[in-house]
C-alpha cells in the first residue's frame, strides 16, 4: 500500500527521480550548508576580518564536512529543528557541532552564518539547485526532445500531407515541416534557457549589511557581496530587501510556460494525427488499451503529456505572479510556495518523458496520408487561382470559388477545368501533376 500524497513520490516516483538531489528536502539542507561553508571560508580571506583566519588543513577538513554530508547529518538537523522550529538556524546549530570537531576552530564558530538573515541562505541555495537541476537534467531532457522532433522533421520532409486550417481540408503541406515547426520554436527557448541565470541576494537582515557594517566599517560590504555570490554562479543584486525578489523564479517559470504551451500543441496535434490515422502506434505485447474494448491502442502518453505540461504550467504561473510581490522589506508567505518549485519541474520532466514515449511509438501511414489527399482535390485551389493570377488572368480567385467552395470536388472535375485555362501548356501540364 502506497501512502505518498503526491503522485509524483508515488506512481511516477521513478520517472523523475532524477530530480530529488535538487528539490528535495535533503537537497536543500546540503546546499544550505555548502551556502554557509563557503560564506564562512570568504569571510576569512578578508583582511579586514582578522578574528578569523583558516589555514589549508582547517579549510580541506570544512570542504570534508560538505563531501561527508549524509542521511545521518539530515537526521541530526530535522532533529534540531524540531527544537529551533526553523530550518537554517538548525542548520547554523548543526554546523557549530561540526566545526567544533575541527581542531582550531572552536573559537571561530560565532562566524558561522555571521551577520546574515535566513534569505541570504535560502535564495542561494535554491539558486545553485535550479542552476544545477537546469544544466543536469531538464535542459538534457529538452535537447533530447528537440533532437527527434527535427530528426523526425527530417525524415517526413518530403513526404506531402493534408492541411487542415480551421478543422478543413486546406493546401497540403509536408509531415516533416510540421515536425520542424515544433522542432523550431522549441530551440528558441532551448537558447533562452542556456542563457538563463538565476540572482543572488547577499545583504543581512534588510538588505543593507548593517550588521556587517556595524561589525567591520571598514570593509566594502557590497562589493564582498557581490562576489561571493558571482562564486556560487549566480547574478548579484545591488538592491534589495531582506529577499531576493524572486524576479528570477518569475522569468524561469515564464519561459518554462512558453515550453509548455509550445509541448502542448504538439501533444494535441499528435492526438489529431493519430486519430485521423497518419500516425499508428506500435503494439506493445501485454499492453491493455481499454478495460471492455480490446481494440483500442489509445494515444496515452500524448494525453498524460498534456495533462501534466498543464499541471505543470498551474504552479510555474502560480510562482509567476506570487513569488515577485512581498509587503514591505519581507513576509513569509514565499517560502512555503517554493518549497514547491521542485512539484513543477517533476510535473514538466513527467511530461517531456512521456512526449519522447510516445513519439517512438508512432510510425507514418503512408496509405492513408495518400488517401486523405486523393479524397481532397480541391486543396490545390490555392496553386491554380495564383497561377492564373500569374498569367493575368482576371477573376481567378472567383473562378475557383464558384468550382470549389461546399462542393464536392472530384479530380476529373479539375482537371477538366485545367486543361481549359488559357494559360501556357506547360503550366497546365504542371498544375495537373498536383492532382
Amino acid at each position: 500500500m502506497q501512502h505518498a500524497l503526491c503522485p509524483l513520490d508515488g506512481r511516477y516516483a521513478s520517472v523523475v527521480d532524477a530530480l530529488r538531489p535538487f528539490f528535495s528536502e535533503d537537497a536543500l539542507m546540503f546546499a544550505r550548508v555548502e551556502v554557509e561553508i563557503s560564506y564562512f571560508i570568504a569571510l576569512a580571506e578578508l583582511k579586514e576580518v582578522r578574528e578569523l583566519r583558516l589555514n589549508a588543513t582547517q579549510k580541506k577538513a570544512l570542504w570534508t564536512v560538505l563531501e561527508r554530508f549524509g542521511e545521518r547529518d539530515i537526521a541530526e538537523i530535522k532533529k534540531i529543528e524540531l527544537r529551533t522550529r526553523h530550518d537554517v538556524k538548525a542548520v547554523e546549530y548543526y554546523l557549530q557541532e561540526r566545526f567544533a570537531r575541527i581542531a582550531g576552530l572552536k573559537e571561530a564558530i560565532p562566524f558561522i552564518h555571521f551577520g546574515l538573515t535566513s534569505e541570504d541562505v535560502n535564495n542561494l541555495a535554491y539558486g545553485i539547485l535550479i542552476h544545477r537541476a537546469l544544466s543536469g537534467v531538464l535542459r538534457p531532457a529538452l535537447r533530447s526532445l528537440q533532437v527527434e522532433l527535427a530528426r523526425m522533421g527530417k525524415r517526413w520532409s518530403k513526404v506531402r500531407m493534408l492541411s487542415l486550417t480551421h478543422g478543413q481540408p486546406a493546401t497540403p503541406t509536408t509531415v516533416g515541416k510540421e515536425f520542424q515547426v515544433f522542432a523550431d520554436r522549441l530551440q528558441r527557448q532551448i537558447d533562452q534557457l542556456k542563457g538563463f541565470r538565476m540572482q543572488g541576494k547577499l545583504g543581512g537582515a534588510v538588505g543593507t549589511f548593517s550588521a556587517h557594517i556595524a561589525a567591520y566599517p571598514d570593509v566594502d560590504w557590497p562589493k564582498f557581496g557581490a562576489r561571493f555570490v558571482r562564486s556560487l554562479g549566480l547574478q548579484p543584486l545591488s538592491h534589495t530587501t531582506q529577499i531576493n525578489p524572486h524576479d528570477d523564479v518569475a522569468e524561469l517559470s515564464h519561459l518554462l510556460c512558453r515550453i509548455n504551451t509550445i509541448l502542448l500543441g504538439f501533444s494535441r496535434d499528435c492526438w489529431l494525427y493519430i486519430s485521423r490515422g497518419v500516425f499508428k502506434q506500435k503494439v506493445v505485447a501485454g499492453e491493455v488499451g481499454s478495460s471492455t474494448m480490446p481494440h483500442k491502442v489509445n494515444p496515452i502518453d500524448f494525453e498524460n503529456a498534456e495533462g501534466n505540461l498543464g499541471l505543470s504550467s498551474a504552479l510555474f504561473t502560480h510562482f509567476a505572479e506570487k513569488l515577485p510581490v512581498s509587503r514591505l522589506q519581507r513576509d513569509l508567505s514565499d517560502s512555503t510556495v517554493q518549497r514547491n518549485i521542485g512539484v513543477a519541474f517533476g510535473y514538466h520532466l513527467l511530461a517531456l518523458r512521456s512526449l519522447n514515449k510516445g513519439m517512438s511509438k508512432v510510425t507514418l501511414d503512408l496509405k492513408v496520408v495518400r488517401k486523405e489527399l486523393d479524397a481532397h482535390p480541391e486543396v490545390i485551389a490555392e496553386a491554380i487561382q495564383t497561377v492564373l493570377r500569374k498569367h493575368g488572368v482576371s477573376g481567378a480567385y472567383e473562378k475557383l470559388k464558384k468550382l470549389t467552395r461546399g462542393e464536392k470536388v472530384t479530380k476529373e472535375m479539375l482537371g477538366d477545368f485545367i486543361e481549359e485555362l488559357p494559360i501556357p501548356k506547360g503550366e497546365r501540364e504542371r498544375l495537373l501533376k498536383m492532382l
